[in-house]
């Protein structure tokens, strides 16, 4: 297959790499630094205690590689309504698009049915970039269940835990192209489960970022400080409950996932969640797809959101503080 993955950071290019050794004709979109080391030297990815190396092409410029089978998309959600615009090249009649965002995807409400059909977020797409740019028809979700890290320009680190790629369509169903992708994946070290229920995974995804990360960005905690912290733990199962009051209203049962998050323990004690790692890199943080996003889908759905909405005014004026907000005027939360 004729492979792009569009935002080639720490976790695209662990797929890039992987997906290129397994044989794949493998382009990444990726820039600075990171880009010229790889044109440079190729790129390694350390994984299962190896290092391995492949030289897939590189290029910021996503005229240049052509149309795709498969375009999976790992840009921040922030970024990808900006991208939207510029995708077009890669798109052919038959590309399938994997978004791979964290938090709630643009596509959300495609084929979702009912009264919110169609509807689309000013926190993840204003202007409805990524929709129109992109087109939900094309789109396949993906939720990312890995951890990887950029060690320098070049060489990616997988920091350990899982290495697995959820895929699923939005309409639930076991769709050929969904196969075709999952058959691309099979000759690498990273699971692709498909799920008949992508939203689910997506949310369940999303209580751990919501709740746990985001405490640990304000706090400037690891996991396990946040979790062995009697008070901080209290207020990310709050923020846990609404989310599950959230997805609930429309259509998604989370009291099973945050059940078993409430009593699980963290991925790994020591580690900083992307977001504070963002926050001490002076990048910007994902709130809006992660925390706007879900108290916006509050107001639609009309379930009150009061531990969200704070976490939310709270990031959102560090990060601009810290010039860490990707500005955003299309979206806004109204306060009582």
């Amino acid at each position: 297959m004729k492979i792009c993955i569009f935002g080639a950071g720490a976790m695209g290019s662990m797929y890039g790499g992987e997906l290129a050794r397994a044989g794949h004709h493998v382009t990444l979109i990726t820039r600075g630094p990171h880009l010229a080391a790889i044109r440079a030297n190729g790129l390694t990815v350390g994984l299962k205690g190896e290092e391995r190396h492949t030289r897939p092409d590189a290029t910021d410029d996503a005229s240049q590689p052509g149309p795709q089978d498969l375009v999976i998309f790992t840009l921040k959600g922030h970024h990808v309504p900006g991208a939207a615009t510029g995708v077009a090249p890669l798109l052919g009649p038959g590309t399938v698009v994997v978004a791979a965002q964290n938090g709630i995807p643009w596509w959300y409400f495609h084929k979702l049915g009912g009264r919110h059909e169609g509807h689309t977020l000013n926190s993840v797409d204003p202007g409805r970039k990524a929709w129109d740019g992109i087109g939900p028809g094309r789109v396949i979700g993906g939720v990312i269940n890995s951890s990887c890290e950029v060690v320098e320009p070049g060489v990616i680190r997988h920091v350990g835990g899982a290495r697995s790629l959820t895929l699923g369509e939005p309409d639930g169903s076991k769709s050929a192209r969904l196969a075709h992708i999952a058959a691309a994946f099979a000759d690498t070290d990273i699971d692709t489960p498909a799920t008949g229920d992508i939203r689910h995974a997506i949310w369940a995804k999303l209580i751990s970022n919501l709740a746990i990360s985001q405490t640990c960005v304000l706090t400037r905690s690891t996991l396990g400080e946040v979790n062995g912290d009697p008070g901080c733990f209290s207020l990310a199962v709050k923020l846990m409950r609404e989310a599950e009051a959230v997805s609930g209203a429309i259509g998604v049962d989370l009291a099973a996932a945050v059940a078993e998050r409430i009593t699980g323990d963290p991925i790994s004690t020591q580690h900083k969640p992307s977001t504070l790692q963002d926050l001490e890199r002076g990048r910007p943080l994902e709130i809006d797809p992660m925390v706007g996003a879900v108290a916006e889908i509050g107001r639609l759905a009309g379930v009150a959101t009061p531990y969200v909405d704070t976490m939310y005014a709270i990031l959102r004026r560090l990060a601009q503080k810290t010039g860490c907000y990707f500005d955003n005027p299309a979206f806004s939360l109204d306060y009582d």
